[in-house]
């Protein structure tokens, strides 16, 4: 049985235990605010150590400066996390970004995701946001996942996001 709860700094070694490898048939582009589909047809392996790393910073980023992660726990083990960013975002300041998600491989497909990103979504309108912003990444299972649960393409861009990630699909989810 999945349990839900808010995660804390002292947890971010249990980050490592997602394993986030998949098989990528699609990704998607944006150009000019149009998303285009094209064919994959790769492995995306777990994360090195270095993104493991990187991961593992912005989560402890978010916490200390006032977001926070919602972590699926099966038993001990972590089996899918979400971070809602800190900062307000957008001309109204009206959106919180979803900093990082993700679920792993042997738990996709059980609602985990949906929870975890309807439980964030609670904050989110708690703090007063109108909007989760959403940078997901270009693969096809990402972006359906977000479509699936009312995320539409962003009708304005988060430059700072688009520059860290520009192949990322920009995306917003009214609250």
């Amino acid at each position: 049985m999945i349990e839900y709860r808010y995660m804390t700094q002292e947890q971010a070694d249990k980050l490592q235990e997602i394993d986030r490898s998949e098989y990528i048939d699609v990704i998607y582009e944006m150009r000019d605010g149009i998303v285009t589909e094209r064919k994959a047809g790769h492995d995306c392996a777990n994360w090195n150590e270095t993104e493991l790393t990187e991961i593992k910073q912005r989560y402890l980023y978010e916490l200390q400066n006032g977001g926070l992660a919602i972590g699926a726990f099966d038993g001990n083990r972590l089996a899918g996390f979400g971070v809602l960013a800190h900062t307000f975002r957008g001309m109204n300041r009206d959106r919180l970004q979803i900093d990082l998600m993700y679920v792993s491989k042997n738990y996709r497909r059980q609602g985990i995701g949906s929870n975890i990103l309807n439980r964030l979504a609670a904050e989110a309108k708690g703090r007063g946001a109108k909007y989760l912003y959403i940078s997901s990444t270009e693969t096809g299972s990402a972006v359906s996942f977000y479509k699936r649960n009312g995320s539409q393409i962003a009708d304005e861009i988060d430059e700072e996001l688009f520059l860290k990630e520009p192949k990322d699909i920009h995306m917003i989810k009214r609250l």
